[in-house]
């Protein structure tokens, strides 16, 4: 996801934002956060609540953003220049799972397990499924099941399509109002694709080069009636929104926050397809290699921080993580009054039921995740990528 409302003045890369101090203790440091998942959305204030309980650790965070795709190369040119000033990421499994291949992670566990005990009772079982995926290189800080869902203009569907055959029929007959994101950057682009062997019966829903054979045939196919896919999420919201879409990818999170923050009409609505499985989401805390040992130190307790219920209560947000908390025991409730608002407001009551009904499956692990992307770049969106 691409942080879309969360302080303005970080929109522009490299923006800064400095919270209060309450007086210098202990040689506080300045923390340099990198956000290429939207995180910031969701664990910006919990950031700036850590910061404000602990100037004696952090005299201020420099917040800045990227695309996903860009940053494994800056943070391999960093380290290979043995210069590394970014100290804390954010992000989701495409970069993560890029920078696992790569190598530039910190392996945090076992290392430091004893700041981060008993991971498998502490997390949503769902969540731990995609803990388990980092192997020790990082921390889930929210989660959600994701999708894939449709979301569609009522005034412009009046049968939303609840099979892929359905929406392959649709898309035929209704050339480019269909669309979905590069999934390398879109999570509902990538939830859309990896929800489709599960759909479709395909032999191994794990193994995109060698198990996808329906899914790949079918990308194929639905390529012929989109007319191009956009760089990220937002971009395909907004094309849904001005009517040049009738029908686009989306997941929870996707729907309920883009229409809290006008972006998507308050009207429109979802649609799940038939017997379909969650493929879940989650965003990810990491540490690059080449951390200097005094913010490391800070920054692991940051993360232990970050994973306490309090701070856990911020990840319901504006539903941009929906429900958003990834460890057990956190309800609405105990989110602030603006966040509960919003959720009683633009949430979905049909949610409930299909997380319900409906079996959670993990993402695809890394290095068959980048084998998809790659793939998917090559074949499917190649030629129809728009900047």
């Amino acid at each position: 996801m691409s942080c879309m409302s969360w302080k303005s003045s970080l929109l522009a890369a490299g923006a800064v934002l400095v919270s209060t101090t309450f007086g210098a203790m202990a040689e506080p440091v300045v923390i340099n956060v990198i956000d290429v998942a939207g995180d910031l959305e969701v664990s910006g204030p919990a950031l700036e609540k850590f910061q404000a309980e602990h100037p004696d650790l952090v005299s201020k965070f420099v917040f800045t953003q990227a695309t996903a795709p860009e940053l494994a190369g800056k943070l391999k040119a960093q380290q290979d220049a043995g210069r590394v000033d970014i100290d804390f990421v954010l992000t989701g499994n495409d970069a993560l799972a890029a920078g696992m291949e790569q190598g530039l992670w910190m392996e945090i566990l076992p290392k430091y397990a004893d700041k981060f005990p008993n991971l498998k009772e502490l997390y949503i079982p769902g969540a731990y499924l995609m803990q388990e995926m980092a192997r020790g290189q990082a921390f889930v800080i929210d989660w959600y099941p994701s999708g894939p869902l449709l979301e569609y203009a009522p005034d412009r569907v009046k049968d939303v399509p609840n099979t892929p055959e359905a929406l392959m029929a649709y898309c035929k007959a209704n050339p480019g109002k269909f669309m979905y994101a590069r999934p390398a950057n879109s999570g509902p682009g990538r939830t859309f694709v990896m929800g489709l062997p599960y759909l479709l019966g395909d032999k191994d829903p794990k193994d995109p080069i060698n198990g996808w054979d329906k899914t790949w045939a079918y990308l194929k196919e639905l390529d012929s009636c989109i007319e191009y896919y956009t760089a990220g999420t937002t971009a395909s919201m907004k094309e849904l929104a001005n009517g040049t879409r009738d029908i686009i990818a989306t997941t929870t999170g996707w729907d309920i926050n883009p229409r809290y923050l006008g972006i998507v009409p308050e009207e429109y609505k979802i649609g799940a397809f038939k017997n379909f499985t969650w493929v879940g989401d989650a965003n990810y805390m990491a540490v690059p290699k080449g951390v200097s040992e005094a913010k490391l130190k800070v920054v692991l307790e940051l993360m232990a921080y970050l994973l306490k219920p309090a701070q856990q209560a911020y990840m319901y947000d504006h539903g941009y993580m929906y429900p958003g908390p990834a460890i057990k025991g956190v309800t609405l409730d105990m989110a602030p009054k603006d966040s509960q608002e919003t959720i009683a407001k633009f949430g979905r009551p049909e949610y409930a039921s299909l997380i319900a009904d409906n079996p959670t499956e993990a993402p695809l692990d890394a290095k068959p995740l980048v084998a998809m992307f790659d793939k998917w770049d090559r074949e499917i969106g190649a030629a129809k990528m728009k900047k």
